[in-house]
Formats: structure tokens, C-alpha cells, sequence
């Protein structure tokens, strides 16, 4: 092993050597176990949140491919419709083209051409954090194999009759020309608008209604009024005609429950082409449609001649103004409102009346509703399935259609006279027409694409083969669970249980962890206007400053956001971004990973993460050393364990239990604590250093010489298999240096098996034994801390206790406590013996001791250095009490920085009382 850790070098050739040898392939033995990835679009880059998930599912895969199970993890990547077919109609713009300039076969060309070149780098992207996917198995949504599966999916739903095509209100994106589902529309905060009222004149009379609206534009296309039927305002109206201003059209008075009498002035203008709500009181009262805007929102040949073409929003004002002008204005007012806008063009929805397709979803939304009331399928945390249930229960058909070019073509075609055939080919298309006409006809394929959810709905059974029933399919599905986040639960989650349950008969995954968001130290979501996203490969690899700087205000457009960003950034990260590597950062999300909760990311504790990785190197140096010219593990010859050895291994056992517990319960994050405290404090801290004693003593047989070296082997290397799905690269590294000298062959530390606790039986007497050296030791070293007393000095030491067991313990370990604890004497005082003027700790009930007048030669010139020291940190304290009582700080000063000032001032505070302890027992000499 080098002498010092480098992880950029090992990492990237033990991820080559892996993928070389084709290990992440399904080979166990036993059960199957697999995991389909949440395929990433191919548009992008992985943010954070992928970094994250794919962390907890590699640690999953890794585990349970080490336990000996046939697993799969399926890798893959999403076409990812509207978005894909934006970067490349962008591309076109900036040369002046448009899509339809160049048609569709061509511009579908330039989409596979930009993927080509573009597509590789998720995949890079996943190598490099580590992810131990099948690569052989790598999928694409538009692969030939997943398009025959979209489209056998949509001819047998449609001939069962739960695919139809229908005119119905859909939201239309106006930029992208294509309609989107409820769940692509973006509803923010409420924006600033107005309520316009204006009067509707009663045909034959002198009264007027009152409308209230805030689209104006939207009248045009007017059908009726409604009131409450409960309105003692208007009942004498209900049934009366209303000449619409502008049109001269006459519409009725109705009478519907849905109008709010308190809102406005009671009276609800009809508009059932162009609202939701509209739509199905239109359909109760049998209301006609009239469409009044074309796919631009521009107004169409419906409207009077004067605004035809004109943009919605331009056709607003000139219809006030013409109201107004004809005295039918009677007031506006300021009025907030949730303004839909489509989550890609970003442009303020329409709802349309347009001809889609759609699937009949109750009959698919019942049987998956089942399954996870019957516990089919878990939710983790159980509380998301609530959220599920409420969906799923209020669940509307589903529109699939989009009008884009990129995608999978939906397989209908139609006759001149509108006639559509379903069919998984042309020629069957032509086939079914015959027989429906009786006469050869020209068939027109529809040009719409499927809604990209479609075929990711698919994504756990396509991926497998399906329609075949391939040995994959049968061997690896239903998989074992699904690791998401809760914004797809809809998009994604309900849909692959519908289409698995209807398509396979089996629930797609038994387990859906759905895990929080990673946001950053203040708990904001990360964003790039926000200017806080960090690239998870910025952390691996590190980045300067300035190239840190330019890719965080990239993109923004306004000025004084670029310099708030550029300030904060050099702020933040003054020398740039630091190399981590990928084992410390997949460490860092594993004991981010609280259940349930959203993720504060702090470089603080990626920082921390790689000093244990450099712990555990430097760990690993230290049993080479001492190994590296001793006899193999194997070599005969009697052994010895001293009580460290026995201890150790106990604690190992207990780690392993609790690790295997907490990783079947999703805790990562207590299974990373379990493995942290284990290596820093248990093995690296105290048994390294009571080994010492052992091996460098003459004292000591060869047999209990073996006995230490093989458990610093065997310890090691078990942990270190305990720890290889978190941090699966140093793990190899320092394992194929350890495995030999502790016994055990093969090629690479990932299909090991993962450690039981047979391997190690547990043993409470050792732990028992080691309590009382422990105490005395630490005892020790916290008196010297007190008095500022060099750790390498040895002390007497008194100590006392009240476990009778103790004794023993100590005198059979006696070298090993005085060796490790500095401890020039050691004296066992009965609980009730008086002691001289001592410095003393308690640890674990037990007393440990030693007397001042050993510890302190010059009294007064120990007291003249304590006062001296307290003088310096009461003047630190008060200068940031005095910040605090400046109310203009207060005032002003960011929330961290107040933070900071309150931490200092605890510290300081704590020290004080320290000093005051310390001069308290000078005093006494």
C-alpha cells in the first residue's frame, strides 16, 4: 500500500478492474434480488439527488450480492420526451431552423445524433460514484426490445378497452404545442392578477348580471351564466337569456351548486372550452363547446373578426377596453391567483379542447390500490403510502398523447374519414381496415407520441424482456424494492404498479423506499438561481475556484444575481472545491440517510468522512507493518488470545449484528454510525494501541503474539468486508493487501461474503474484562488533559471501584494498562479510602486518581499560569457578549453568523469553568 491515500487513482482503476471482469453481473446462487434504477433523463447530468439514491441502492446491491444472492441492479436511461426534444429544437433556433423546416424524420435523426454524443455521460457519471450495475444490461426507453413493449402494452389495453381517443379539456402547452398531464403542471404561489366585473344584460330587459372573471379573454366563448339555485337574487332569472356582449350571442341563466354565492358578485360566467370546472357543469346542463383559442393561445375564427389572431393576452386588454367603452365595465380589482404553467416551457397553460388519447385508469388503479393495502408492497416509511392512497382514490384518466416528434409514435392509423386501427405494425393497421371497410384505403399514421411516464411505467418488467418471458423475467421479477423520491410517487411509482399488476399479475417490487431531498447546511433547496447545487463529481474530484465560480452563474441573466452568487461562492469555498473522493462522499449521504426526513448537505461532513477514510488507511499500515515479516495466518503453532483480542472480536460481532439490522431497515444512517464508531473508536483507537504492548513487548510468547497478529488480521479484514458497500473502493484496495495474511482467497472483496456473526461469536465476558483497563487508561489521559500535563509523561495513578471483578482483570492485564496508560504506579484503593489532594476522573462509576503533589512541582507558578490563561479567554468572552449587545449587530448580522457568535461564547464559557476546576486544586497543594 502507498503511504499515503490517494482515492482519484484508486478508485477510477478498481472501478475499470470490477467492470473488466464483469462482477457486477448476476452470478449468486441464492435467492434473486434486484433493483431497477430510477432511469435518469438523457438530457441531464446526475445532480445530488441521483448521487444519493444511487448510494443507497449500491449499498443494497453490494450487500446482497455479497450474501451469496443473484442480484441485478438494472441500469438504464429515460428519453425523457419534451425534455430531450427542447435541447435539440434550441440547438436548431440558435442556427436559425426550425423543427418543421428540416421535418420530422430528419429532426428524430438529429435527437438520436445529440443522444450519441450526449448519452454517455450519465453513464460515466455512474461509474465514477461507483454504482455496480450490469452494464451488459444497459437500457434505453427507445431501445428496438422496450419499444416493442410500449407498443404491445397500448394495443391490449386498447382492445380491452381501456385506451380510448376522446375531445376532451386537456392543458396545453402553447410553446411546446402539446398537451400535458395534471402532473406536468406547475401551480406556484399566487401571482398578482385582477378580477374584472362586467355586466351582462338580460335579453327583453333593462337588467343586468353581474359577472365576475379573471380572464376576460375567455368570454368569448361564453355558453352560459350560472348562479346558486339557492340565490333568492337571482332565482327570478334562472331559465332567462343573456345577450353576450360583443358576439350578440344569446346564453342561458342556469342554476348549478358549484357557484359560490359569496364569491364576486354570485354570478358565474360559463366558459366550458376553457376551464376545467366549466367543462363539467357544461356537461350537466348540456352546454355547447366553443373553442376560441388555436394551438399559439391565439384567438381563432370562433371570435368576432376584430380579434381574430390576436394574442390571448393582447385580446384581454382589447376586449376591457371595448366592454368599458360600451359601459358594461363595472369595476376591477386586485386579485391574487394560481396561475398553471407547464413544468419545462415554464409558459402559462391553457385548458383545451383538443382530440387525445387516453387510458381508463379506475380499472388499473384498483387491483394496485389492493396490493398495497394487503401488504403486497411496502411503503418505507409506511406514512407515504397515505399519500398513495389519497391519489390513487381520487385518480383521473390518464392523458398519454403529446404532440412532439420525439418519442415512441403512438400505433394508430387513420382512413380519410377519421377511422383509427390500433395495431402493433402497419400492415396490420392495413389489415384490420379491410375488414372493417372491405376495400383497400390509405392510412395516415397518427403523429402524436406516448407521454414519456408511459414507458417508464414499463421500466421493471420491459427492462427484464417482456413480452418474452425470458429467463431474466422469470428469475429477477417482481424486484425486490424501489428506492425513489416522493415528488415521482405519482409520475411514476402508481404507474408501475398498475402496469406491472395488469401486464405480469405481479406487483412490480415488494419495498418502495422513498428517501428525502438533499438540500444544502441551511436547509434550502438546491437550485441554480439559488446558485447552491453542487455537482456530486465536484466533491469526488475536486474543482478550482474560478471554474467553481463560472459554473455556478452560467445561464443567469440578471447581473446583480451573477455577483451575489460569485460573492457567496469565493466566500464559501475560498480554494475551490476539495477533492473527496467517492467513498467519502458515498459515506456522507449513507449517515446523512435519516428516515423520512429531507437532507441538510454540510461539506463540513464530507471533510470529516475523508479523514476516516485516511483513519482507516493508515490503520491498515499499521497491521501490514506488524504483519508483513511474521508468519502467515496459516502457519501452525499454538495460539493465545490476550483479552484484547477476545474483546475486539466481540465488539466486531456486535457491529455486525447491528449493521445486517439496520441496513434491512433502510437506517443507513445508524449503520454508518454503527461501522464509524466501531473503526475510529473501538479498533483504531483502543485496539491498536493494546496491541502495542503485546507485540512490541519481550515478554510476550509467540503463541499470544499470533493470536494478536491474526486478530489484527482476521478483524480487518471481516470489517472491512462489513464495510464494502458503503465505501466500496478503499475496501478493495486495502483488502487484497490484508486477505492473504489473514487466510482468505479471492479475486476481489465484492463477492466475499458478507460477514455473519458466526464468524465471531459474541463474548460479554471479554467486553467486561476490558471495561476497567478502558477507564483507567482514559482516566489517565483526561487528568493530564486537565492540567495541561504532556500525554507521553507517565503519572501515578490510584483507582477505585465498586466491581468486584475488577481486580482480577486489572492484575492479569496489569502490563498492558500501565504500557498503554502511561501509568508509572498503579495502587487498587478500597471505595472508601481517603485520598490526598488528587486530580480525579469518574468513568463508569470507577474512580481514577493522582495525586497533586506528584503531578505540579511549583504550586504558585502553575496558579500564576492558570489566572494568566482565564484573563485571555474572559477578555475573548466578553468581546462577543459586547457583539450581542449591540442591537445593530444583532439587527443586521446574517442568522449563521449571530449562530457562530453563540457557539464561541459556549466555548469560551466551558473553558473558564476548566480553569476554575484546575486552580481549584492547585490552590490545595
Amino acid at each position: 500500500m502507498q503511504k499515503s491515500y490517494d482515492p482519484k487513482d484508486l478508485e477510477q482503476r478498481t472501478y475499470q478492474r470490477w467492470e473488466q471482469h464483469g462482477w457486477f453481473k448476476p452470478s449468486g446462487q441464492g435467492s434473486p434480488y434486484s433493483i431497477v434504477i430510477p432511469p435518469p433523463n438523457v438530457t441531464g447530468t446526475l445532480h445530488m439527488g441521483h448521487a444519493f439514491q444511487h448510494t443507497l441502492m449500491d449499498v443494497l446491491t453490494r450487500q446482497h450480492r455479497m450474501q451469496g444472492e443473484n442480484t441485478l441492479w438494472q441500469p438504464g436511461t429515460d428519453h425523457a420526451g419534451i425534455a430531450t426534444q427542447m435541447v435539440v429544437e434550441r440547438q436548431l433556433n440558435a442556427a436559425g431552423v426550425h423543427r418543421r423546416d428540416i421535418g420530422r424524420e430528419e429532426f428524430v435523426k438529429r435527437v438520436w445524433d445529440w443522444k450519441a454524443q450526449s448519452g454517455d455521460t450519465i453513464s460515466r457519471q455512474e461509474r465514477r460514484i461507483g454504482n455496480s450495475v450490469d452494464w451488459s444490461r444497459d437500457r434505453f426507453t427507445m431501445d428496438p426490445g422496450l419499444s416493442e413493449a410500449v407498443t404491445e402494452v397500448f394495443v391490449r389495453l386498447h382492445e380491452e378497452g381501456l385506451i380510448y381517443r376522446g375531445k376532451r379539456l386537456v392543458n396545453w402547452d402553447p410553446v411546446l404545442h402539446t398537451a400535458l398531464s395534471d402532473l406536468e403542471v406547475l401551480t406556484s404561489e399566487k401571482e398578482p392578477g385582477s378580477l374584472w366585473h362586467f355586466r351582462y344584460p338580460i335579453e327583453g330587459s333593462s337588467e343586468h348580471l353581474v359577472v365576475a372573471t379573471t380572464r376576460p379573454e375567455t368570454m368569448l366563448g361564453d355558453t352560459a351564466v350560472a348562479v346558486h339555485p339557492e340565490d333568492e337574487r337571482y332565482k327570478h332569472l334562472v331559465g332567462k337569456q343573456i345577450r353576450l356582449p360583443l358576439t350578440g350571442r344569446l346564453i342561458p341563466v342556469i342554476a348549478d351548486d358549484y357557484v359560490d354565492p359569496a364569491f364576486g358578485s354570485g354570478c358565474v360566467k360559463i366558459t366550458p372550452a376553457h376551464d376545467f370546472n366549466d367543462y363539467q357543469i357544461g356537461q350537466r346542463h348540456s352546454l355547447p363547446l366553443i373553442n376560441v383559442f388555436d394551438a399559439n393561445a391565439a384567438l381563432n375564427d370562433e371570435v368576432p373578426e376584430k380579434y381574430r389572431g390576436l394574442d390571448r393576452f393582447v385580446a384581454r386588454k382589447q376586449i376591457v377596453a371595448d366592454l368599458e367603452a360600451l359601459g358594461l365595465l363595472e369595476k376591477i380589482e386586485p386579485h391574487g391567483l394560481n396561475v398553471p404553467r407547464g413544468d419545462r416551457s415554464n409558459a402559462i397553460l391553457e385548458p383545451w379542447l383538443t382530440d387525445q388519447w387516453y387510458v381508463r385508469i379506475v380499472p388499473l388503479a384498483e387491483p394496485a390500490i389492493e396490493c398495497v393495502k394487503d401488504g403486497r408492497i411496502k411503503f418505507v416509511p409506511e406514512n407515504w403510502s397515505k399519500t398513495y392512497f389519497q391519489w390513487m382514490e381520487n385518480i383521473q384518466d390518464w392523458c398519454i398523447s403529446r404532440q412532439l416528434w420525439w418519442g415512441h409514435q403512438i400505433p394508430a392509423w387513420y382512413d380519410d374519414e377519421g377511422n383509427h386501427y390500433v395495431a402493433r405494425t402497419e400492415a396490420l393497421a392495413y389489415q384490420h381496415a379491410r375488414l372493417k371497410l372491405g376495400r383497400d384505403v390509405k392510412l395516415k399514421r397518427d403523429e402524436d407520441v406516448l407521454d414519456t411516464w408511459f414507458s417508464s411505467a414499463l421500466w421493471p418488467f420491459s427492462t427484464l424482456g417482456w413480452p418474452d418471458q425470458t429467463k431474466e423475467l422469470k428469475s429477477l421479477y417482481p424486484t425486490s424494492v424501489l428506492v425513489t423520491g416522493f415528488d415521482i410517487i405519482f409520475f411514476w411509482v402508481a404507474r408501475m404498479i398498475m402496469m406491472g399488476l395488469k401486464f405480469t399479475g405481479e406487483v412490480p417490487f415488494r419495498e418502495v423506499y422513498i428517501t428525502g431531498l438533499i438540500r444544502d447546511e441551511n436547509g434550502d433547496k438546491m437550485s441554480k438561481s439559488k446558485g447552491n447545487i453542487i455537482d456530486p463529481l465536484d466533491l469526488i474530484d475536486g474543482i478550482d475556484l474560478e471554474s467553481l465560480v463560472a459554473k455556478r452563474v452560467t445561464g443567469l441573466m440578471q447581473p446583480q444575481m451573477k455577483d451575489k452568487i460569485e460573492k457567496n461562492t469565493r466566500k464559501q469555498f475560498p480554494n475551490g472545491m476539495a477533492a473527496y473522493g467517492a467513498d467519502a462522499l458515498r459515506f456522507t449521504f449513507c449517515a446523512l440517510a435519516t428516515m423520512g426526513r429531507d437532507i441538510r448537505f454540510d461539506i463540513g461532513r464530507i471533510e470529516g468522512y475523508r479523514n476516516f477514510c485516511n483513519k482507516l488507511w493508515n490503520a491498515a499500515r499499521y497491521v501490514l507493518m506488524n504483519l508483513e515479516n511474521a508468519p502467515p495466518a496459516s502457519a501452525s503453532g499454538p495460539v493465545e488470545y490476550s483479552a484484547a483480542d477476545l474483546w475486539i472480536r466481540s465488539r466486531l460481532s456486535a457491529t455486525i449484528e447491528d449493521v445486517r439490522a439496520r441496513l434491512g431497515e433502510y437506517r443507513f444512517d445508524l449503520a454508518a454510525q454503527a461501522l464509524y464508531e466501531f473503526a475510529w473508536y473501538e479498533y483504531c483507537d483502543w485496539y491498536l494501541e493494546l496491541s502495542k504492548p503485546t507485540l512490541q513487548s519481550d515478554q510476550s510468547s509467540d503463541a499470544q503474539k499470533r493470536g494478536t497478529r491474526e486478530t489484527l488480521a482476521h478483524v480487518l479484514e471481516a470489517y472491512l468486508r462489513l464495510l464494502h458497500p458503503l465505501m466500496p473502493f478503499l475496501t478493495e484496495e486495502i483488502w487484497q493487501a490484508v486477505a492473504p495474511l489473514a487466510g482468505r482467497k479471492g479475486e476481489t472483496i465484492m463477492l466475499q461474503p458478507y460477514p455473519a456473526t458466526t464468524e465471531f461469536p459474541r463474548d460479554l465476558a471479554a467486553e467486561a474484562t476490558i471495561t476497567p483497563i478502558k477507564a483507567i487508561i482514559l482516566g489517565a489521559r483526561q487528568i493530564r488533559g486537565q492540567l495541561d500535563i504532556p500525554q507521553a509523561r507517565e503519572i501515578v495513578v490510584s483507582y477505585q471501584t465498586p466491581e468486584a471483578s475488577d481486580e482480577a482483570s486489572i492484575k492479569a492485564n496489569l502490563s498492558v494498562v500501565r504500557g498503554v496508560g502511561k501509568i508509572s504506579e498503579l495502587t487498587l484503593l478500597a471505595s472508601d479510602a481517603t485520598l490526598p489532594p488528587s486530580a480525579t476522573a469518574s468513568i463508569d462509576r470507577r474512580t481514577i486518581s493522582s495525586p497533586l503533589a506528584g503531578l505540579i512541582s511549583d504550586p504558585q507558578a502553575e496558579l500564576a499560569r492558570l489566572r494568566k490563561r482565564k484573563a485571555k479567554v474572559q477578555q475573548d468572552l466578553a468581546r462577543e457578549e459586547g457583539k450581542l449587545r449591540n442591537e445593530k449587530f444583532v439587527a443586521n448580522a446574517p442568522a449563521e453568523v449571530v449562530a457562530e457568535v453563540n457557539e464561541r461564547i459556549a466555548e469560551f464559557k466551558r473553558q473558564i469553568a476548566q480553569l476554575d476546576e484546575q486552580e481549584d486544586m492547585v490552590s490545595k497543594l
